[in-house]
């Protein structure tokens, strides 16, 4: 029985601000790229400033701590030991073909690697896959579990690094992936150090109720991206559109309290997804609002859901 008066520390995905260069870049089509305007460093100083516990950095967050080589172990103890100096954990995201920002690929060893080398808490993977066309019962689909019979064996024959680092591996059901799915792979690979990361808003993007997601998740997650959007129904169609935790559609108390009854976390990754307000908003404007909208989670989070020990 999880306790359900635990404290949980609070970390953010750095994809919360990607109009700054950072998490991944997404939105105007293969490998077009934000120019990174805030490094990891100053990132780092901000995370302290908002009493924030630690992070969850991708490969891209990495190009700029280091003029050559930032994947070399020399440079991932630097930022190691900048996160140990701030009072940050870390945690490693990565993917295998990610649909906007190829930069954040890796293969399970690479990712591994880096993470141990990072001294990261957990490696997180999004799998990329394709699903057909339809996805209304595509869940299992015979071309979908091809692909997800490929990742497995990847997982599988990684099973002795895992070990040798003893870092936990956490499987999200990322926007192209039922929760199902995500359990097949984890119950099959069956490993103590291989669990769930669950996205509280990506089941919408295979049609899947997000509740029924995390109640079929939670019991292996290792990992949580939580993020409130708002859902919009207008003439140009159906939208969820990222927004600051506690001003969505999601019932994030309620969500929390699910996790906190479900699972065996101990820490809670937030994530934001702010959109351009139109194609032609200048970047220095989608910026603001980003930052802003991340402040004000900031807030929510630690100062009505009561999460982040920093702070206590």
């Amino acid at each position: 029985m999880a306790d359900r008066n635990r404290p949980f520390r609070l970390g953010m995905h750095t994809y919360t601000l990607h109009f700054f260069g950072l998490g991944e870049s997404w939105g105007f089509g293969k490998d077009y790229y934000f120019e990174q305007t805030m490094s990891l460093y100053e990132l780092m100083d901000k995370a302290v400033a908002w009493e924030l516990d630690g992070l969850q950095i991708t490969k891209v967050d990495l190009l700029t701590t280091a003029k050559e080589e930032p994947f070399s172990a020399e440079n991932l103890g630097k930022v190691a030991q900048a996160a140990k100096d701030h009072g940050l954990f870390l945690e490693f995201n990565s993917s295998f073909h990610a649909g906007s920002d190829s930069r954040v690929n890796c293969t399970v060893q690479e990712a591994l690697q880096i993470g141990h080398e990072l001294g990261a808490e957990l490696v997180k993977f999004s799998l990329d896959i394709l699903r057909p066309r339809e996805l209304y019962g595509s869940c299992m689909h015979p071309e979908v579990m091809r692909q997800m019979a490929g990742r497995y064996d990847e997982f599988k024959a990684a099973i002795p690094l895992i070990e040798e680092y003893g870092m936990q591996i956490a499987i999200e059901n990322h926007t192209d992936t039922f929760a199902d799915e995500i359990m097949w792979i984890v119950e099959k690979l069956n490993h103590p150090l291989i669990g769930t990361c669950v996205d509280t808003m990506n089941s919408l993007q295979v049609i899947e109720g997000p509740y029924y997601a995390m109640e079929r998740m939670l019991p292996r997650a290792y990992c949580c991206h939580f993020s409130d959007d708002i859902i919009v129904v207008d003439p140009l169609g159906v939208h969820d559109i990222g927004a600051p935790h506690g001003q969505g559609s999601m019932d994030c108390p309620g969500m929390l309290a699910q996790i906190r009854e479900k699972s065996p976390m101990e820490k809670i990754i937030f994530e934001n997804e702010i959109a351009f307000k139109s194609m032609d908003e200048p970047i220095e404007e989608a910026r603001a609002r980003e930052l802003q909208a991340c402040e004000e989670s900031v807030r929510y989070l630690r100062d009505v859901l009561k999460l982040g020990v920093r702070n206590r």
